[in-house]
């Protein structure tokens, strides 16, 4: 007798929309490079504004190709407005090199 075991997942989505910032290859040591993007995701009332950055790693060819089509307007510093779905969110922590933050911890998301 056999049995069917279905793997489950809990899943953490966030929705949302945001300006595109900084894409860009990243070439790992071992594996394939990947696209990545920040996204200055709005949030708060539309009468004060805030932002959260999120770092993301691309997937889905469409979705690749539509941010590498967009990439010359996002370094033109244009403002391109998307909307997006994020998963399997986690925190990592950082050293500010440069700025007026130059030696403190951040959290990248």
């Amino acid at each position: 007798m056999s049995t069917n075991e279905t793997k489950q997942y809990f899943d953490l989505n966030t929705t949302g929309i945001g300006y595109l910032n900084r894409v860009r290859e990243a070439t790992p040591k071992e594996g394939k490079p990947f696209l990545i993007i920040t996204i200055a995701v709005l949030r708060g009332s539309v009468d004060n504004t805030q932002y959260t950055h999120f770092e993301c790693r691309v997937t889905g060819k469409q979705t690749q190709e539509i941010v590498r089509q967009l990439k010359p307007a996002v370094e033109g510093n244009l403002k391109i407005l998307t909307g997006f779905t994020l998963s399997d969110l986690f925190a990592e922590s950082f050293t500010f090199k440069n700025s007026d933050k130059a030696g403190q911890t951040g959290i990248c998301l």
